[in-house]
């Protein structure tokens, strides 16, 4: 009891200054949090990013689509570096109230460790609410749409046709050039040479050409040319004339065959209650299915004690001088072997189905190992308050 008669750990003023204290930490690691996540999320992305372009301008497609997709691979991006903006955040707040003695403060004031833990578990539980909401309904959707665009580009061939004055090679063994495209979209003077069969390479050129969508995939209308046909083998060149031709892009692309369903574009719902029948209807392993679904609700789980392990970490030994650089490489070292856990649960999840309660070992090993350090930052410590020892 203080001299007021007022508890330490409800102090004086009811709920209002708890109230106060809770949304002091929280705005500090929110703060925090944001920033790391940002720089993280940026530096991710553009690594992502440059790999996406080289791709997407190779096929001649323009920076908008470039933009589209960068859009829809930013909600797996920033699902995956939330937890670690969470911890470093954690980290970062707690180093700076030790180093300013705010923590000696608080304590000195009568709060407990568990008292001071109390709005890092508000922080974790907000963490995995945005881990539970990207990873169960807009990571999902975004990978969907991400995956019927990438299709549709590469059944597209426009964008590998429409550039003139240069040599391209929209697939392999085919080299088009185009002198001229009009504004309606007219190829003049165009050459191509079709060397996908081997021992035959065929040459057209055409003084107009018009890339025309069919049924059965895209075609190359060109009109007034001349197609040369040469044996590779004897030599032999035979050459033809034509008012028009007809030339079946379609099968420079992937024709008749529906793209694979990605089980990362499946709802949890789905995913949760598939059984072989349905795993079959999609073409994936029952055991990937049931892994991604339960995974997606363990990861939820897991970041909510990341933070608590990060700050209990930093609450261990005494004050000194030297900082607590030996408590940041305690929580750095408990936090890392989890993604070890987390890929040991993933393989034996994906080779037995009915083991999906090891995707929770992750969240377990977690919670466990947070819990015994709350318990280590519990015990007295008097030299946090500045009484010697």
């Amino acid at each position: 009891m203080t001299r007021s008669g007022c508890h330490p750990d409800t102090a004086c003023g009811g709920n209002v200054a708890l109230g106060q204290f809770d949304r002091y930490i929280l705005r500090q690691l929110v703060m925090l949090f944001g920033f790391f996540s940002l720089v993280l999320v940026s530096v991710y992305w553009v690594n992502q990013a440059a790999r996406l372009f080289d791709s997407l301008i190779a096929d001649g497609q323009n920076v908008s689509v470039f933009l589209e997709f960068s859009a829809l691979t930013l909600p797996w991006i920033v699902q995956l570096i939330l937890p670690v903006s969470a911890f470093v955040a954690t980290l970062y707040i707690f180093n700076r109230m030790i180093g300013e003695s705010e923590m000696v403060v608080l304590q000195t004031a009568g709060l407990s460790a568990l008292r001071l833990l109390r709005p890092v578990l508000f922080f974790g539980l907000l963490m995995a609410l945005l881990v539970g909401g990207l990873g169960n309904g807009l990571a999902p959707l975004a990978r969907g749409q991400f995956m019927d665009r990438q299709d549709e580009v590469r059944d597209d061939l426009t964008g590998r046709f429409l550039r003139a004055g240069e040599f391209i090679h929209p697939a392999g063994g085919l080299t088009v050039y185009i002198r001229e495209i009009s504004e309606l979209g007219e190829f003049r003077d165009i050459f191509l040479q079709d060397a996908t069969n081997p021992g035959v390479e065929v040459t057209y050129t055409a003084t107009n050409a018009l890339l025309v969508r069919s049924d059965t995939g895209p075609r190359l209308v060109m009109f007034d040319g001349v197609a040369q046909t040469l044996d590779l083998e004897t030599g032999r060149l035979a050459t033809v004339q034509f008012s028009d031709f007809t030339y079946d892009v379609g099968g420079l692309v992937d024709n008749g065959v529906g793209r694979r369903v990605d089980v990362r574009e499946l709802p949890t719902g789905v995913l949760l209650i598939a059984d072989q029948e349905m795993a079959d209807a999609f073409e994936l392993p029952l055991s990937h299915m049931v892994f991604e679904g339960h995974d997606r609700i363990a990861q939820a789980l897991f970041v909510i004690f990341v933070p608590l392990i990060a700050a209990a970490s930093l609450m261990l030994g005494t004050f000194s001088r030297f900082g607590v650089w030996k408590q940041i490489l305690i929580a750095v070292a408990l936090v890392l072997p989890m993604q070890l856990i987390r890929n040991a649960a993933e393989a034996a999840v994906r080779s037995d189905a009915e083991a999906w309660a090891i995707a929770y070992l992750q969240p377990a090993v977690a919670a466990l190992v947070a819990a015994i350090m709350v318990a280590l930052a519990m015990r007295p410590r008097q030299g946090w308050r500045g009484i010697p020892a």
